[in-house]
């Protein structure tokens, strides 16, 4: 029987404890068919003492850095005391030496801020990762050589994998349990978890496979003209066409720079239109769902049942109330 997959989390003063927590709710009780742990999941300190969470008050994490040593896989959550990295500088001795106990081999992942610790060690040099979008600009200051996407849940390089700011945190262990043993393991502990298992649309995508090489021509403008005119219908071939492309590149590169195809985002897009006209609007259903670009309150109403398991009616009666 192999042995179980060591996730070490390495816990910094400043950490939030949703974030601390994640590793142990998503892994912690994932099992093989036989009932054997999949995975063994351990809480570490830079010098093995207590770590002061966010909340103010002291963490017995029971292991230091030689715990590291033996991790398949690293998990550095965010801190809320970034210090000198918060402007590039770089990692503090202490933690530079723990880090030095990581084995080559082994994977290294990163949540919301934690991405600061990676990226002052180099490992983020000239690959993409992302972080909290509140701090996008400020990351892209601080560390320039990092290429930064503020509109991804998570960025898979491979070895190192960066996820941004708070619940991503989720979707990133849950992608690496499908990555690791499929989609039925992973829907299963995002059943207990009771998450879905699959986030989308907005500027929540997924990239499923590590991050291609940047290009000249971007689909960026042309997502910006179809939130401009989300009411009016749009094909395939008109986005390419105003992308200057041709329809395979176009949705090509489109996959590439957001992670989903061009019709599921633009869905997407329409359904957050949807969902503000109805938690802040009085507009009827039915203009709700033209001014969204769904044509009619029957196609709303199908997309929204699919999509949040709602229909708009009761959508607008939850999130409004009495008012």
């Amino acid at each position: 029987m192999a042995a179980p997959h060591r996730v070490v989390v390495l816990a910094l003063d400043g950490v939030p404890l949703f974030e601390l927590g994640i590793p142990s709710r998503v892994f912690g009780e994932v099992c093989a068919p036989e009932g054997a742990a999949l995975y063994e999941v351990t809480v570490c300190s830079v010098d093995g003492g207590p770590v002061r969470c966010d909340q103010g008050f002291d963490l017995a994490v029971g292991y230091g850095p030689e715990a590291l040593e033996a991790a398949d896989t690293v998990i550095i959550p965010p801190t809320h005391r970034l210090g000198a990295l918060e402007t590039g500088g770089p990692l503090p001795e202490p933690l530079a030496a723990a880090l030095a106990r990581v084995r080559p081999d082994a994977r290294l992942v990163s949540m919301c801020t934690g991405s600061y610790v990676l990226a002052a060690a180099g490992l983020l040099d000239d690959r993409v990762a992302t972080t909290h979008w509140m701090r996008a600009e400020e990351f892209r200051r601080a560390f320039p050589r990092v290429r930064v996407n503020e509109d991804v849940l998570f960025v898979d390089n491979g070895d190192v994998l960066t996820a941004a700011g708070i619940a991503a945190g989720v979707d990133l262990c849950l992608y690496l349990l499908r990555r690791d043993h499929g989609t039925a393991v992973a829907n299963r502990a995002a059943r207990r978890c009771v998450v879905s298992p699959w986030r989308d649309g907005g500027q929540a995508q997924f990239i499923e496979r590590p991050v291609p090489e940047p290009v000249t021509a971007s689909t960026a403008p042309t997502r910006v003209w179809l939130l401009e005119r989300l009411a009016e219908p749009t094909s395939l071939e008109e986005m390419a066409a105003h992308a200057r492309m041709s329809v395979r590149t176009f949705t090509r590169r489109f996959r590439d720079e957001v992670g989903v195809t061009p019709s599921r985002w633009l869905t997407a897009q329409r359904l957050e239109c949807a969902r503000d006209l109805l938690e802040n609007s009085d507009l009827g259903i039915d203009l709700v769902a033209h001014r969204a670009g769904f044509g009619t309150a029957n196609s709303l109403r199908q997309q929204m049942r699919a999509a949040l398991g709602i229909a708009p009616h009761a959508y607008r009666r939850n999130f409004r109330g009495a008012a």
